[in-house]
C-alpha cells in the first residue's frame, strides 16, 4: 500500500518571504538612521549586507543592541502605513493555496506587528489560508517563539517545517529542532543561506512544493527503515 503524505505545520517568515518588503524596510531604517544612531544604507551596501549572516549584519550597522527593541517597534509602526502598496512575492499566492490544498496547516512567524500581517492577509484574499499569526519584537527570538507554538498546540517538531529568507530564521529552525527550507528570494543571499545548512534551498515559489514533499519522502523512509529494523531484531 503506496503511504500517505503527513500533514506538515508549514510556518513561513513573512517580510521577504511572503511579502516584498525589503526595499520599503531599507528606506524606513534609512529614515530612522540618525535617531538611533547607526549609518544609512545605499544600494551597493545593501548588496554587500545580503552576504552577510543577520548577527553580521547588526554588528556592521553598529547600532547598539539596547536600541534594537526599539528600533523594531518604530520600524512595525512604519510599515503600518506602507502596508497597503506591499506586494505578496510573485506566484506565491498559488503555492500557498497548494499546501493548504495537500491538507497542510500554514502559519506565520514574523517580527513584523500582527495588524500589518492581518491588513496584508486581508487585502490579498489570504486571510484563509493561515491559521495563525505569532508576533514578535526580537530579532533573534523566533526560536522562542516556535517552542511557546509547539507546547501551546501540542504539535509534533517531526511535522514542522520552518520558511524564511534570512538566517537568522534558520537559526531559529536548528534551536527549535525542526525543519528549515531557506528561500533565495529574499534577504540573505543563497550562498550565506547554504552555509546555515538549510534541509532546502529553494530558488522559486514553485520549488516550495517540491521540498516539502521531498521531507515527506524522507519521514516515510526513515520510518520505514526503523520498522524493519524492528521487524529484524524480531
Amino acid at each position: 500500500m503506496r503511504p500517505t503524505m503527513t500533514a506538515k505545520v508549514i510556518i513561513f517568515d513573512f517580510d521577504g518571504t511572503l511579502a516584498n518588503t525589503i526595499d520599503v524596510i531599507v528606506d524606513i531604517t534609512n529614515r530612522l538612521a540618525l535617531e538611533f544612531g547607526y549609518k544609512q544604507t545605499t544600494q551597493v551596501e545593501l548588496e554587500q549586507l545580503k552576504k552577510l549572516s543577520s548577527r553580521e549584519i547588526v554588528k556592521h550597522s553598529g547600532i547598539s543592541i539596547l536600541k534594537l527593541p526599539f528600533l523594531i517597534r518604530k520600524v512595525r509602526a512604519e510599515l503600518n502605513k506602507e502596508i497597503k502598496n506591499i506586494r505578496p512575492i510573485c506566484e506565491i499566492t498559488d503555492i500557498l493555496s497548494e499546501l493548504s490544498s495537500m491538507g497542510h496547516r500554514l502559519g506565520i512567524i514574523t517580527s513584523n506587528s500582527k495588524e500589518n500581517i492581518v491588513e496584508f492577509l486581508e487585502k490579498n484574499d489570504w486571510q484563509h489560508l493561515f491559521d495563525f499569526i505569532y508576533s514578535e519584537t526580537t530579532l533573534f527570538g523566533k526560536s522562542k517563539v516556535i517552542n511557546n507554538l509547539i507546547k501551546q498546540e501540542d504539535l509534533n517538531r517531526e511535522h514542522i517545517v520552518y520558511i524564511g529568507d534570512e538566517t537568522r530564521d534558520i537559526e531559529a529552525a536548528r534551536k527549535s529542532n525542526i525543519k528549515a527550507i531557506a528561500v533565495a528570494w529574499g534577504f540573505n543571499s543563497p550562498d550565506v543561506l547554504a552555509q546555515q545548512n538549510p534541509d532546502f534551498l529553494v530558488h522559486q515559489p514553485q520549488e516550495l512544493l517540491s521540498a516539502v514533499i521531498a521531507l515527506n519522502s524522507s519521514e516515510i523512509q526513515l520510518n520505514s527503515d526503523l520498522s524493519n529494523q524492528g521487524t529484524l531484531k524480531i
